[in-house]
């Protein structure tokens, strides 16, 4: 499972997500639920600081293939 969101990684929405799912889900998992989020950082107004912090495509990407290779 991945679970993306633009929120902080730390406090997220996608924390509770995650927590849901290895409560509920978890014997049924084949691998570890990983998160793709904000960094735990101000959203900065430059386009290309809010590309390193954000999620963006490139990281969704990675997430996949670390989750498909597990």
């Amino acid at each position: 499972v991945l679970v993306v969101h633009e929120d902080r990684l730390t406090g997220g929405i996608g924390g509770e997500v995650s927590a849901i799912i290895m409560e509920n889900a978890f014997e049924y998992l084949d691998g570890p639920v990983r998160r793709v989020a904000a960094a735990d950082a101000h959203v900065a107004f430059s386009p290309p600081l809010e590309d390193f912090i954000l999620p963006n495509t490139n990281k969704i990407v990675e997430a996949i293939r670390s989750l498909a290779a597990y």
